[in-house]
């Protein structure tokens, strides 16, 4: 194996970010035997045993590329050379992950009342532990493709796939479970009483709307009946002051047509006038002709 003094640096953050990958993964190996002795679900217990296979596999992979890198599997940062005290720190990082590992299985194991709810707080943890080992191998991913070291790249592509299929999986478990909850530690009449108030209240503000819309009806049809019978009245006023106006224009052709008949009668006297005096003028003209004579 080729000494850390030899290692350039583009190897040495490959191989610092792989060892914390790696530690994860052995921390989450002592974790999930512990959860799989909890769980007595069988569908979910049967998958947390595929994935601890799955965790197995991971470690034991990234084991070996740290090593084709000249590197040495180690849980916690690794130092860049042949640093006493650096290396002094790798190994109580080291030991101090291993610990934590340790110390979760009795800590799992005594959380949460019910089973449901035990099972809950474990698919919690669980959850949270997925989506951070997705955070390092989207970062391994990144960098490798960075620096152009395909075979890291492709490893850590592939171990994020199969902790984001878990993901989904436990996310569905979480529901399932948070329902399970549910049914084992509150009342049955509790969970449908509140149903119930919640579609009385439903109830009670459908009726207030109906009845406030109803009133708002009443409203709208009283203004309406009361608009339409204002406008009958105009329009009763319009047609009494047209039939004013038809009877003073009556009154009007009426009175010129007694103008007329006056003016006639004015004619015709002035034409009997007339005729008066022509047989008056012509009565005293034969009178005067007889005379000379």
């Amino acid at each position: 194996m080729t000494p850390m003094a030899d290692i350039n640096a583009r190897d040495t953050k490959l191989i610092q970010y792989l060892n914390e990958a790696y530690g994860k993964e052995k921390e989450l190996e002592t974790a999930l035997q512990a959860h799989i002795a909890m769980t007595t679900k069988a569908p979910y217990k049967k998958r947390l045993q595929e994935h601890l296979r799955e965790t197995k596999g991971h470690a034991r992979e990234v084991q070996r590329r740290i090593k084709q890198l000249g590197g040495k599997a180690e849980a916690g940062p690794i130092s860049s050379g042949p640093d006493v005290i650096a290396d002094a720190a790798t190994g109580l990082t080291s030991v101090a992950s291993k610990a934590v590992a340790a110390a979760q299985g009795p800590l799992h194991a005594i959380r949460g009342t019910g089973e449901a709810e035990k099972m809950l707080k474990n698919a919690r943890t669980e959850f949270h532990n997925e989506f951070e080992e997705i955070g390092f191998y989207a970062s391994i991913e990144s960098l490798a493709q960075t620096v152009g070291d395909k075979d890291t790249a492709k490893l850590a592509r592939g171990i994020k796939r199969e902790e984001e299929r878990m993901a989904k999986f436990l996310a569905k478990q979480i529901e399932q479970l948070a329902k399970a909850v549910a049914r084992e530690e509150i009342p049955a009449a509790e969970r449908n009483g509140g149903s119930s108030r919640r579609r009385s209240s439903s109830r009670r503000s459908s009726s207030s709307r109906s009845s406030n819309g109803s009133s708002s009806g009443s409203r709208s049809r009283a203004k309406s009946s009361s608009s339409r019978t204002k406008a009958s009245s105009t329009r009763a006023k319009s047609g009494s002051t047209r039939a004013k106006a038809s009877s003073s224009r009556a009154k009007s052709g009426s009175t010129r047509a007694k103008a007329s008949s006056s003016r006639a009668k004015s004619g015709s006297s002035r034409a009997k006038s007339g005729s008066t005096r022509a047989k008056s003028g012509g009565g005293s003209r034969s009178k005067t002709a007889s005379r000379s004579r």
